[in-house]
């Protein structure tokens, strides 16, 4: 398996080695809402998550249709890097609050907009397990018949595995649930990248280990690893600025995220081991904000211990 240089399976390796070049994000701001934000399951969304949804990136183009987003995405994209003229490139990426939350026609809509894009070689959709009955599942399926030549991904925001846990951040499902919308997903051979959040107050790192030894058992097609960002205006910053939990140290978190990829199987394609957290209201760690430090300091963590992704992984693959 060519890695490209890095010591895990990164999205890029995959881009290059299934698409056979280089692949460019552009996050969307579809104007949806949240069923923990809408009163259907709470008000305040989870603990940590902003008013922008964890969308800040896409919130400057909120407003637009999909399709404006991305042409104004692409013209960004075009001002610091060569795109490529000649094939798809860019995965559209529905990020902000919960992207199957909205009527069926909306969906169709908007998705159709994306995948007709002759710049799009695939979307990804952040959302909740709760928030995929059967008629989304089947609109994705059609869709899948329809752009055959693009991939439909969806994202699944898991966090943690522990009850305790998913309870003090009002996650509002249960793993069960979790669970569920997996397995259905991959019956429909849809791709599932599944999100864990590193640092989460009153987590031990063996508990976090335990969540990363799940997914390893899972075997998704790809996983995030992010670390908590305290986010001005959230509850999770009220109880920072309480001293109730403190964020991770740089070099703590470099050591935590090598023990997480050495447990992952080489299989997993890893599609982020930090997160970019905006610095307008970001409160910590701020560290975090050179993203390239933090890359080049995991990669060296990993040279030191000899260790790449997967070499603690044992070989099973099911559902715990």
């Amino acid at each position: 398996m060519n890695w490209h240089g890095k010591p895990y399976y990164s999205l890029d390796a995959w881009c290059k080695n299934t698409l056979h070049h280089k692949c460019y994000k552009i996050a969307l701001n579809a104007h949806m809402t949240c069923p923990n934000r809408d009163g259907s399951i709470g008000s305040r969304g989870c603990i940590f998550c902003s008013a922008g949804g964890s969308g800040e990136f896409a919130v400057s183009t909120a407003g637009k249709p999909v399709a404006e987003q991305l042409s104004e995405g692409e013209k960004l994209l075009s001002e610091k890097v060569v795109l490529l003229k000649d094939r798809p490139c860019i995965i559209a990426y529905f990020q902000a609050y919960t992207n199957t939350y909205a009527p069926l026609e909306y969906l169709e809509q908007i998705f159709s907009q994306a995948l007709s894009s002759p710049r799009v070689c695939g979307i990804s959709i952040a959302t909740r397990p709760d928030c995929l009955p059967q008629e989304v599942l089947s609109l994705l399926s059609r869709l899948k018949g329809v752009y055959p030549e693009k991939f439909i991904w969806v994202e699944l925001g898991l966090q943690t595995i522990h009850d305790a846990t998913a309870r003090f951040i009002r996650r509002g499902y249960g793993l069960d649930c979790f669970e569920e919308a997996f397995c259905r997903l991959g019956d429909l051979d849809i791709p599932v990248i599944v999100h864990t959040i590193l640092g989460l107050p009153g987590e031990t790192r063996g508990q976090m280990l335990e969540t990363v030894s799940y997914l390893d058992r899972l075997r998704p097609f790809g996983v995030k690893l992010q670390l908590l960002h305290v986010l001005r205006g959230t509850d999770l910053a009220q109880c920072y600025a309480r001293g109730e939990f403190k964020v991770l140290e740089k070099a703590e978190y470099l050591e935590l995220v090598a023990d997480c990829l050495e447990r992952l199987s080489p299989e997993i394609v890893i599609h982020r081991v930090t997160g970019d957290g905006p610095k307008d209201i970001l409160a910590a760690p701020l560290w975090s904000m050179d993203k390239r430090s933090v890359l080049n300091g995991l990669h060296q963590t990993l040279q030191r211990r000899g260790s790449i992704q997967g070499c603690r992984s044992p070989k099973t693959g099911q559902i715990p």
